[in-house]
């Protein structure tokens, strides 16, 4: 995602640079560095910047009181490649002690607001480079692979007690609590592979195919195409012809169409399988505000089952 006309913009980030020493005196802006009082009166809320609200929604059910999340991404109505950096953004990301960010390039505007901001107080989690992900990894679309999140939720559970240790034993019981509350979605990948292994299905970006895989469904899309839609430029008319003729030839059972990054080909894929009466599943790269992360996660699936099952299409979420 390193090159393309749906890269994240980083324009306005030059001016928060120059802005930066303005930018920490402003009160109105400026996010407390203190913390509130939590329900023991003290003042240790930890204050913490997530770029993607899913993360920062799993941060909150760690943390719990002891946490303030700012996430920074949270519109699923707008195409998130398109995100320009605010003033707003940076005094978030100046008052933080804890930062949270993908990687792989999905938000590389986070590391220019921590250049213009600098703290050595700061911790700073990139969950790909956490979690082992190399730079050549293709998909960034991380929070679709259930494998993801129980690692995350545990790094933010050792994080958040290094920085508060006084609430480590809390942290770790909302991390139980969490990782129980993942079965519901671990139940529902698991019988949607047990009912639809190796359906063939289309998608248009590869947003779900972490969930594709591990629900042992066939993604027949050309990668080709799907680098193409998710880095903002012209697929081939070889692989546009190819993505079409899955639709045209019924050769998949759904297609998995990104809701937030619309252009004139996904949308004449949607019309076709609309035509050809083969159901749509709308996925989302920013979680709707609405919903936690296990529910979003949840409504996905149960959208994507009903789809191959029933023939069911589910254009919008909550």
């Amino acid at each position: 995602m390193n090159t393309g006309r749906r890269l994240y913009r980083q324009i306005s980030v030059v001016a928060l640079v120059a802005g930066g020493v303005a930018l920490s005196g402003c009160g109105a802006m400026q996010p407390s560095s203190d913390g509130a009082k939590n329900q023991t009166g003290t003042n240790t809320t930890i204050q913490a910047v997530a770029a993607e609200n899913a993360y920062g929604n799993v941060l909150a059910q760690i943390g719990g009181q002891y946490v303030n999340v700012t996430p920074i991404m949270v519109n699923p109505n707008i195409d998130p490649h398109s995100y320009e950096a605010s003033t707003k953004d940076a005094a978030f990301v100046g008052g933080a002690a804890l930062v949270v960010q993908n990687g792989l390039g999905y938000d590389g505007f986070m590391n220019k607001l921590e250049g213009a901001t600098p703290s050595a107080g700061r911790t700073v989690i990139d969950v790909a480079a956490a979690l082992g992900y190399g730079a050549n990894t293709r998909n960034p679309h991380l929070w679709y692979n259930p494998a993801t999140m129980p690692k995350v939720a545990n790094l933010f559970a050792q994080t958040l007690s290094r920085i508060e240790p006084a609430q480590a034993a809390y942290f770790h019981a909302n991390l139980q609590r969490f990782d129980h509350s993942l079965r519901a979605w671990e139940a529902q990948i698991a019988r949607l592979k047990r009912l639809q292994s190796g359906a063939p299905v289309a998608v248009t970006e590869p947003i779900g195919d972490y969930l594709l895989q591990a629900a042992g469904l066939t993604n027949q899309t050309p990668w080709s195409f799907q680098a193409a839609v998710m880095n903002g430029v012209d697929p081939s008319p070889q692989t546009v012809q190819q993505e079409e003729n899955l639709l045209i030839h019924h050769q998949v059972k759904t297609l998995l169409y990104n809701r937030q990054a619309v252009d004139s080909v996904t949308t004449t894929l949607l019309q076709l399988a609309m035509t050809r009466h083969i159901p749509v599943v709308g996925l989302y790269e920013t979680m709707p505000p609405t919903l936690t992360y296990q529910t979003w996660m949840e409504a996905e699936t149960r959208a994507l089952l009903a789809a191959l099952q029933n023939g069911t299409s589910t254009e919008t979420i909550a």
